[in-house]
């Protein structure tokens, strides 16, 4: 059985005249889990970025991402304060998609608080669980478990996969990339 992929051919990205990404090609499965890599500074974030359309890479092309719709979990939470954590998870979708999200999480006793009135943990959990309720095609997360416990982060990890959509993942951590199961690598130098 054939499956998509994200093709990636001779991508480049400059800001202020530094070339971020040169020239860059790769293929990125349309299932299961891919792991990108690569030291600080070497262009994953701006790969995501390019990837979900918040940039335009300078040359090259990027397919395979037509029509799909993006769930993502950024670096920051991105949480807005006013909003209680079932709010903030269910922007973007419903409340019972969030509530089960949160739930599974194990932020069920914290739906009606504040995200100053949560942990860091926790706030990581209900951004995390905000892109679970969306319910995207395609889960891009960007160092997701940052501020997460062990025990947690296995919980988030599983809460995730059991999403049964395709994962990119942004780690540093091998641990952390391990929690997913059997994974892809791309390299970024």
């Amino acid at each position: 059985m054939t499956h998509d992929v994200i093709s990636i051919k001779d991508v480049t990205k400059t800001f202020g005249g530094h070339a971020v990404l040169n020239n860059f090609s790769a293929e990125i499965p349309l299932c299961g889990v891919t792991v990108i890599r690569g030291a600080s500074g070497a262009g994953k974030t701006t790969l995501f970025r390019l990837l979900m359309g918040l940039e335009k890479p300078d040359s090259g092309e990027i397919r395979g991402l037509e029509g799909k719709k993006s769930a993502v979990v950024f670096q920051e939470d991105r949480l807005l304060p006013w909003s209680t954590a079932l709010e903030n998870a269910a922007l973007g979708s419903d409340e019972s998609r969030a509530k089960e999200a949160l739930v599974r999480l194990g932020l069920g006793d914290n739906l009606c608080q504040l995200p100053r009135e949560l942990s860091g943990g926790m706030n990581r959990r209900v951004a995390i669980a905000r892109a679970l309720a969306y319910n995207g095609d395609i889960l891009f997360l960007d160092e997701p478990f940052t501020g997460l416990d062990e025990e947690n982060k296995r919980i988030a990890a599983d809460a995730m996969r059991v999403a049964n959509i395709p994962i990119l993942v942004i780690t540093h951590d091998d641990a952390e990339a391990d929690l997913f199961g059997a994974y892809c690598e791309i390299r970024i130098d």
